[in-house]
């Protein structure tokens, strides 16, 4: 089902900014039996990241009110909020004041190979970088050329992710997913300060990380270093956890903080 602003429609304006610029941020959860899994976690995003485009935030009730109505009560679902500027005249201004579109659309969740999980990923070296935009560092925008760019670059179903650097040659994260590495024990995952997306999983690792006593930092990663980690992980709220087995002719073996991080995001219903 998809909802734009509250009715069960499939467009929107030709005129709205989402379209025409970009303009507006975006969000995408699981949804178990009708229930949005870690809602006020993602509800926070969704509100840092409009404020970071100066873009009004829909009330929390309301998307809760229009998920449930989008939502399956009897199975999982991927749920993809989508919020933007609204519609404007031509031009890069925006409108002033901005009467924001919002949009709740539930599918299917993907099949991926369950092996993924239990045997970890085969992950591919993008060839197109991540440029530097201090602004939009974190922010889940709707601009993601760059990652649909590097998606193109490759097609073999059994290598479901792709890394993607910066100009700097640091490694920022997959193309869907964020990045945790092992390093003497310790969790590092990338610095987002200057492009990148920072994922709801991503924080909460980190947040359990502290819980359990674990260090966990954000430092720059390069391939250097990748490449000498104990283990490399994914995470993004759909597929969990997966472990990367293979990436630029390095493999990893199997480890235990795969499973341990696994449990972390597990440990609360949502």
């Amino acid at each position: 089902m998809i909802l734009v602003n509250g009715v069960r429609s499939d467009s929107v304006a030709v005129t709205d900014r989402g379209l025409t610029y970009g303009d507006g941020i975006f969000r995408t959860l699981v949804s178990k039996k009708g229930q949005p899994r870690w809602w006020p976690w993602h509800y926070r995003k969704l509100e840092h990241d409009c404020a970071a485009l100066a873009i009004p935030c829909p009330a929390a009730a309301v998307l809760a009110q229009e998920m449930a109505l989008a939502a399956s009560r009897s199975g999982d679902e991927i749920v993809k909020i989508i919020v933007t500027r609204g519609s404007g005249t031509r031009g890069y201004a925006p409108p002033q004041p901005p009467s924001p579109t919002r949009i709740v659309m539930t599918a299917p969740p993907p099949e991926y190979p369950e092996v993924f999980s239990r045997s970890g990923v085969k992950v591919f070296k993008c060839r197109t970088r991540l440029t530097s935009q201090p602004r939009l560092a974190g922010v889940k925008h709707l601009n993601r050329l760059e990652n649909v760019l590097a998606r193109a670059e490759w097609s073999d179903p059994d290598v479901p992710e792709g890394l993607m650097l910066d100009e700097a040659n640091n490694i920022i994260g997959g193309t869907m997913t964020n990045l945790f590495i092992v390093e003497d024990g310790k969790l590092l995952t990338p610095e987002l300060t200057r492009c990148g997306v920072a994922g709801v999983t991503r924080e909460r690792v980190m947040d359990a990380a502290r819980k359990h006593g674990v260090a966990c930092r954000e430092e720059p990663i390069t391939e250097a270093r990748l490449s000498e980690a104990q283990e490399a992980l994914l995470v993004n709220s759909v597929i969990g956890v997966w472990q990367i087995r293979e990436c630029a002719g390095r493999s990893w073996t199997a480890g235990a903080h795969a499973g341990r991080v696994r449990e972390w995001i597990n440990e609360e219903a949502g």
